[in-house]
């Protein structure tokens, strides 16, 4: 038999990733797909320059200011408002609501992709899918009827164990209806969002990858620990700021439990606060043509603040990428 020499001209061509245009099919769905990219471009510039204008004319005429004033009073004469409270309220009640969600999330999104039976699993995953479909409003209600009422128990525990801390000394009495309310709120309602995405990531975990690290004596935990949160790390991050970006800008769950203050407060527990959704719903409707150009410039800074923390987040899939398997 005669051997056979390849040459590197022998090999099979790279394939090529361009996008073939020569059917009519194609060139019309690229051309939809194009348009409706630009399209989003175009909305979200447009959005960003009618607030931009609309916010410009109020703080033309402010005479606080906008960054550090501790009042809101747009309406009058002369008109001083600040973000100040309202940046304050909505990053701590976001950050509560992210650090008691995103572990439970993903514990409940574990659990139903790689423990609970079959039978369980599925009906488990469709009450997760429904929670997420619930109205804020009815989140807003729950809140306000029951969760405000008896999480007195759990506020004086955290006074009288973590009352040293400064952050959970309860300094005012009262019904709790404070940022650290509002948090366990938002918890509970971007808690389906962010298991319901990180489940299906976790199910697109190669099996040959968790049959690998078993048969090579790995347990459960260390088949997860090694195989199914490396490749997962992106999706996880990537539903967190789903989650981050509902809590960012919820509006009325915020509204029917926070009692509203312009005071930043460092004791959480204690009533007052606010957020730039709560403020904007409460005050929009009484507001003046010039108290509406000062909502909006709020909601200018609320916009930012989300185009910013999904910035981060996309910056930091980029470099965490490399190292899970999802680019594979």
């Amino acid at each position: 038999m005669a051997n056979t020499t390849y040459t590197p001209t022998d090999q099979a061509p790279p394939v090529s990733r361009s996008i073939s245009t020569g059917r009519a099919g194609d060139r019309i769905f690229l051309g939809l797909s194009r348009g409706s990219g630009i399209l989003l471009l175009v909305i979200m510039a447009s959005i960003a320059v009618f607030l931009t204008y609309r916010a410009s004319l109020a703080l033309a005429d402010n005479h606080g200011n906008f960054f550090t004033t501790f009042d809101w009073n747009a309406t009058g004469d002369p008109p001083v408002f600040g973000i100040a409270v309202l940046l304050f309220g909505t990053v701590v009640s976001s950050v509560i609501a992210m650090v008691i969600a995103v572990p439970v999330a993903v514990g409940i999104a574990l659990f139903i992709s790689h423990y609970a039976p079959r039978k369980l699993a599925a009906p488990l995953a469709y009450v997760v899918d429904l929670l997420a479909a619930v109205p804020s409003i009815v989140y807003g209600i729950w809140g306000a009827l029951f969760l405000v009422p008896y999480l007195g128990g759990l506020t004086s525990w955290l006074d009288e164990y973590l009352g040293w801390t400064y952050v959970f000394d309860k300094t005012q009495a009262g019904v709790d209806r404070s940022l650290f309310t509002v948090g366990i709120l938002l918890a509970i309602m971007i808690l389906p969002i962010v298991t319901s995405v990180s489940r299906e990531v976790f199910k697109q975990v190669p099996r040959m990858n968790e049959e690998a690290a078993l048969a090579l004596g790995a347990t459960r935990w260390e088949v997860i620990r090694m195989s199914v949160l490396p490749f997962g790390r992106s999706g996880v991050i990537s539903a967190s700021m789903l989650g981050l970006g509902r809590a960012l800008g919820e509006t009325m769950a915020v509204a029917t439990v926070l009692s509203p203050s312009f005071l930043i407060n460092g004791h959480l527990l204690d009533p007052g606060g606010g957020t730039f959704a709560q403020n904007i719903a409460a005050k929009f409707d009484e507001a003046n043509e010039y108290g509406r150009d000062a909502l909006i410039a709020s909601g200018l800074v609320l916009f930012l603040l989300t185009l910013l923390v999904n910035g981060a987040a996309r910056m930091i899939i980029a470099r965490r990428k490399e190292y899970s398997g999802a680019n594979a």
